[in-house]
């Protein structure tokens, strides 16, 4: 699991690892931080997902950058056995040839089926974006898939995770609305066909900058940035700290009861899953996410 603290005022690019090993003498279960590494993209509201021994991280917000060019979004790998950083070569701007490959964005979202990398949503700084693209971690060349259904509005902020074959978005803050999202959209990643799922029970108020994680068949949905006037954005923001989960067989949303230190409410961090049932938060700020 990687923490990587970050502000929009200076943005770090340390890589820090959590080990769950326990060492001679000490509680079955400890958990260690064990590496140091420096030399990553300096990032906030990236996105990353791991594909056998490498980290694939995908554009995100860097001061100093300009995002008003359409150029395309950059990528960088981290190699989990020797601990080195490399990218993959891209052109200086989206032509005609490299019409396939996004363009560079903060607050989308990456899952990984297989040996694919599916990059949806996200925005630069004139436009959200709501068209999927696939990169293949064998060949690394970009493509577009052709969907169909109902494709879910250009948004950033939302969350994205894989249950079975399939692709559930959660969220965000839709740009032809001008809103907060609360709906549920699936993406049959075999077919590639879009519903947007009719749930069950009372959803997690409308949110931004969110987590969610995948543990099997439940979508945990922690955090993020809300508004007190409900979807709107009217600058009166509230942070959830409250865990609910989707169950994805019934489509109906749970509030489990939880004990123990609840972390306060907090965006743009982090989860996963860890040892089949378990979901690990990367603490963050409350510094405002690039919009």
């Amino acid at each position: 699991m990687c923490f990587l603290p970050a502000s929009v005022a200076q943005l770090a690019n340390v890589l820090v690892v959590l080990s769950p090993t326990a060492e001679d003498g000490e509680i079955e279960g400890a958990m260690h931080w064990s590496v140091f590494l420096e030399g990553g993209p300096r990032r906030v509201n990236h996105a990353a997902v791991c594909v056998g021994d490498r980290i694939y991280s995908f554009g995100g917000y860097c001061t100093g950058e300009n995002y008003h060019k359409r150029k395309p979004i950059d990528v960088h790998i981290l190699n989990t056995v020797t601990f080195r950083w490399t990218s993959l070569p891209v052109p200086r701007l989206l032509s005609a040839e490299g019409l396939d490959m996004p363009f560079q964005r903060y607050g989308h979202t990456v899952v990984a089926l297989d040996n694919l990398i599916y990059l949806w949503g996200g925005r630069n700084d004139e436009l959200a974006c709501n068209i999927l693209y696939c990169l293949d971690t064998v060949t690394l060349k970009w493509s577009i898939p052709q969907v169909c259904g109902q494709v879910p509005g250009a948004r950033d902020g939302h969350s994205a995770c894989i249950i079975d074959h399939c692709m559930y978005i959660f969220g965000g803050f839709v740009e032809n609305i001008d809103r907060f999202s609360q709906e549920v959209y699936m993406l049959d990643l075999l077919t590639f066909h879009w519903s947007n799922v009719n749930t069950q029970g009372a959803p997690p108020p409308y949110r931004d900058f969110h987590s969610a994680t995948a543990v099997g068949r439940r979508m945990y949905v922690f955090g993020g940035r809300g508004d007190l006037n409900g979807p709107l954005h009217s600058q009166e923001e509230v942070y959830c700290n409250n865990i609910m989960y989707l169950d994805t067989v019934t489509n109906r949303w749970h509030r489990p009861v939880t004990h123990g230190n609840t972390p306060i409410g907090r965006r743009s961090h982090s989860s996963c899953q860890y040892d089949c049932y378990k979901a690990l938060i990367a603490a963050a700020d409350s510094i405002t996410p690039r919009r």
